[in-house]
């Protein structure tokens, strides 16, 4: 009688397959990826608008030169304004929902400079206590403005 090495292991019907390692990896991959492209944007807050006169600013005085020529910009609130180390930053901002229906203009971002501290604007915004307040143009270029909506709530990123 011949002595054999092998087991014989007894059949479940059931085939057990695992991925290669690569291919474990890649997948991953992609779910991470997709997990921060949707819903790691940036920061969630709150924004208003306010209408001119936009002068003199806490940042900058009377001096017009450091305005975007777009007017695309904002004012900061308490919460981003960091002693004043938020004068001249630029952020990427788009409406994300409002308390009135239709109120955001659909895949719209903008990029606005801070130019002003909201304790120092000489007009009053259309809310209080937001993150930012934003001049007419940067306001109508990402929400609609036949909705009167007094704010709206943005994402924002540095």
């Amino acid at each position: 009688m011949a002595l054999s090495n092998d087991v014989r292991v007894p059949c479940t019907g059931k085939m057990h397959r695992s991925l290669p390692l690569l291919q474990r990896l890649a997948l991953f991959s992609l779910v991470v990826l997709f997990f921060l492209h949707t819903c790691c944007y940036g920061d969630v807050g709150t924004a208003a608008r306010y209408a001119p006169p936009y002068l003199p600013t806490t940042c900058y005085g009377s001096d017009t030169s450091e305005f975007p020529s777009s007017n695309l910009f904002a004012v900061s609130g308490d919460g981003i304004w960091d002693n004043g180390a938020a004068c001249g930053r630029q952020y990427l901002v788009r409406c994300i929902s409002a308390s009135i229906r239709d109120a955001c203009s659909a895949n719209q971002t903008i990029q606005i400079k801070i130019v002003d501290y909201i304790n120092g604007i000489p007009s009053p915004p259309s809310a209080q206590n937001t993150t930012m307040v934003l001049s007419s143009t940067a306001f109508a270029a990402i929400a609609n403005l036949t909705t009167n909506s007094p704010a709206i709530n943005i994402e924002f990123q540095q």
